[in-house]
């Protein structure tokens, strides 16, 4: 049968004009100038549109000028850039965003990490931020390279605390040059070194205390005991079932973490006896993008991440108990080992009920492009369509323009930006602008979006889960403050339901709490807030 959804690239003509700048296009020195940034959907205004943020670098010698960039949504397809505006405009090597509602105004605010500084913008309301990084105790004293950043109520108290990875220790006074030793050449070509060689960072927990104030808890919470691999993307979810949420970290070139919620405010690293830290022939791969869903839909949220070229993206699959196996052969997407994988996503891009997997990718060395041509800086995004069963298809030209087309890529972020009920793609691309991936989806596939708000929980909903049951099938998500690489998505669950025109939902709040709402009809958004049940909902038209 043939794949429904097609996209098609609008960022140009929607308005999104402004290049990504970071580092320099035919070399690259060092690792800070490879590794790229993330990108963000979210509704700041409230409006029920989508809006975009995209996060920039810089260069080496600091031009040309470079500034994070916000666009609101016109709601007529365009976007207008209101960066001066809304008070964002910043200069430097953004990497990572996390969105929520840390002071639970009702209005979702911004957490961004750097190489340098992290700055937490809090949300004003009236189309501006501020930054309240230093009234909210997240000031540190020496240079970090900040990474995968999300929001989490780790102690259920309805204020969302925040976790942050660190990359590594990055000083361009005292970083090798290309070649300048064995962890800097690739394929026997002279590269940028790292991250193998260099010291990794090291991860931080801040917990909220009420007040727009943050504590550093690293140390008492247990999370700083883990150390020596290289943090990327951070997701939170409860992955073991138990109700609290756990936290679980891409990590480039050595074992990846997954810090288990022991409940009482202190976490245990668990990747290696989990089954997320290797792939199943016991190897780190460089882990950079995370994809959180439940592709088999059992009621248990999976994982998929992406790593680089010469290897495969690695599915794990959940028992629903916080163990997962490797099911990357098992599943047929070990086919593809061309490309460098980033962002991703477990979406449902056709409405069909299963969800699918989408990465974008793009490579890190130039170098070795000039010498090497079957490993060019430019390659297109993947597709692998679900096709029940645990079993997916790869796909990239029968999915139209936006796939197939070619670009040096890092993060993505899934959200329905022109309100017609499919699921699109916004794509950062190095050096150029980014890409606004519309799916101009065909066929009668059902779907339904559910949009919360927590009341005694935070506002956000950040760690709520739903579980949709749907024509005999059943599937989880829960609102995610970070995944992708680097990057988040639209808050609004979206549930493609195939040829059912209902779901049943059962919804778990963060505190705990369940809620259950029977025959929710299916082509519309529902608004659920906490102990109220739907308090509007609203048809989308294509």
């Amino acid at each position: 049968m043939p794949f429904a959804a097609q996209f098609t690239d609008v960022g140009k003509a929607a308005g999104l004009r402004a290049p990504v700048i970071y580092g320099e296009t035919g070399r690259k020195t060092y690792i800070l100038e490879t590794v790229g940034c993330g990108a963000a959907f979210l509704d700041y205004d409230n409006d029920g549109w989508l809006d975009i943020l995209i996060l920039s670098g810089t260069r080496l010698n600091g031009a040309p000028e470079a500034t994070n960039c916000l666009y609101k949504n016109n709601r007529d397809g365009t976007f207008v850039d209101v960066t001066e505006k809304a008070g964002l405009h910043r200069t430097g090597w953004a990497s990572a965003v996390a969105v929520g509602d840390y002071n639970n105004d009702g209005l979702d605010d911004l957490f961004i990490t750097y190489w340098g500084q992290n700055v937490l913008y809090r949300n004003n309301g009236d189309g501006t931020f501020t930054d309240v990084t230093k009234a909210a105790g997240l000031l540190h004293e020496k240079t970090r390279w900040g990474s995968g950043c999300t929001f989490i109520d780790y102690d259920r108290n309805g204020l969302l605390d925040l976790f942050v990875g660190n990359y590594l220790e990055f000083d361009p006074k005292t970083v090798p040059a290309p070649g300048g030793d064995s962890y800097c050449n690739w394929k026997g070509i002279p590269v940028h070194c790292g991250p193998r060689g260099l010291p990794p960072g090291t991860p931080s927990l801040y917990r909220n205390n009420g007040d727009g104030t943050f504590t550093d808890v690293s140390i008492p919470s247990g999370v700083a005991k883990a150390k020596g691999s290289y943090m990327m993307t951070a997701v939170a979810a409860d992955f073991d079932n138990d109700g609290w949420p756990d936290i679980y970290v891409a990590c480039d070139s050595t074992p990846s973490f997954l810090f288990r919620n022991n409940r009482n405010g202190t976490f245990t690293e668990a990747g290696l006896i989990s089954g997320v830290a290797l792939n199943e022939d016991g190897n780190p791969q460089a882990g950079m993008g995370l994809a959180v869903g439940d592709y088999n839909l059992d009621g248990n949220l999976d994982i998929f991440k992406t790593h680089f070229s010469d290897d495969t993206s690695i599915l794990y699959r959940n028992d629903g108990k916080g163990f997962f196996d490797d099911v990357t052969s098992l599943s047929g997407i070990g086919v593809e080992t061309r490309f460098a994988g980033w962002g991703t996503g477990m979406v449902d891009l056709d409405n069909d009920g299963q969800p699918d997997l989408f990465l974008v990718t793009g490579n890190v060395f130039p170098e070795v492009a000039e010498q090497l041509p079957r490993y060019p800086m430019s390659t297109p995004r993947v597709i692998f369509r679900n096709l029940g069963g645990g079993r997916f298809e790869e796909l990239i030209e029968p999915a139209g323009p936006g796939i197939r087309e070619t670009h040096c890529s890092r993060g993505c972020a899934f959200g329905d930006f022109d309100n017609d009920g499919d699921m699109d793609i916004l794509a950062i691309n190095l050096n150029e602008p980014p890409s606004l991936l519309r799916n101009d989806l065909s066929g009668g596939g059902h779907w339904l979006k559910v949009k919360l708000i927590g009341v005694k929980s935070n506002r956000s909903a950040i760690g709520a889960r739903v579980t949709a049951r749907y024509g005999g099938r059943i599937q989880a998500q829960e609102v995610l403050s970070q995944s992708s690489f680097y990057s988040v998505n639209d808050f609004r669950l979206h549930f493609g339901l195939g040829s059912a025109v209902a779901a049943d939902l059962d919804i778990r709040w963060p505190n705990g709490n369940r809620e259950a709402l029977a025959k929710v009809a299916a082509d519309q958004l529902v608004v659920v807030r906490e102990g109220a049940g739907i308090v509007r909902s609203e048809k989308f038209g294509k």
